[in-house]
């Protein structure tokens, strides 16, 4: 078993058990795909046409409104990437996915994923674990959004994930949290890190 096979299956594991059978089939059918700096690997209205693994570099997923770009959230090594939503609604995306950094994913086709749950019921069960978390974190966030200031924000975001200021260039987390890239250094300087 190849060390991208691991993560994967550790990853997968993480959202709940498998059979080993499925585990084995749904870690099969990737292949492997490289990304420029700055690429845009799904465009705002196409349909998504594959779930991704990350091996290694930074994507983000945002949405434009006028001349401003919102960073709704980054995938990074060891995470699952793509357009989610359009991946198995099969309906245009509303925003695009980006690399940010040269990097490399596996990635699977719809319909082998299409295929493996109908195949395997523990994968369908594992897809409505997964897609659950997800909405679970994106109401997380939403509140966030709400409710908190920019500092609180930002101090949740490192406090979740403190590695993001060594990947990710401020200006992007500047766009999550939803301040000008020239405020955000002194913001940083002001909250305390985790």
């Amino acid at each position: 078993m190849t060390t991208h096979e691991e993560s994967m299956r550790k990853l997968v594991l993480s959202f709940g058990k498998m059979d080993e059978e499925a585990l084995h089939a749904l870690t099969a059918p990737w292949t492997e795909v490289t990304f420029k700096r700055k690429e845009v690997i799904t465009r705002q209205g196409d349909t998504e046409k594959y779930l991704y693994f990350v091996l290694d570099g930074v994507q983000r997923a945002y949405s434009t409104h006028g001349n401003k770009e919102m960073t709704l959230v980054f995938s990074y090594t060891g995470s699952f990437s793509g357009v989610i939503d359009s991946f198995f609604l099969r309906q245009p995306s509303a925003f695009c996915l980006e690399a940010i950094t040269t990097g490399s994913c596996l990635r699977m086709a719809w319909a082998d994923m299409e295929r493996l749950m109908k195949e395997h019921r523990s994968i369908e069960s594992w897809v409505r674990l997964a897609v659950t978390r997800v909405l679970a974190d994106t109401l997380k966030r939403q509140i966030e959004i709400l409710a908190l200031s920019s500092e609180e924000k930002l101090t949740t975001l490192l406090y979740r994930s403190p590695h993001v200021l060594n990947i990710i260039p401020h200006k992007y987390l500047a766009s999550y949290i939803g301040v000008d890239a020239t405020n955000f250094s002194k913001m940083l300087a002001k909250v305390r890190l985790p």
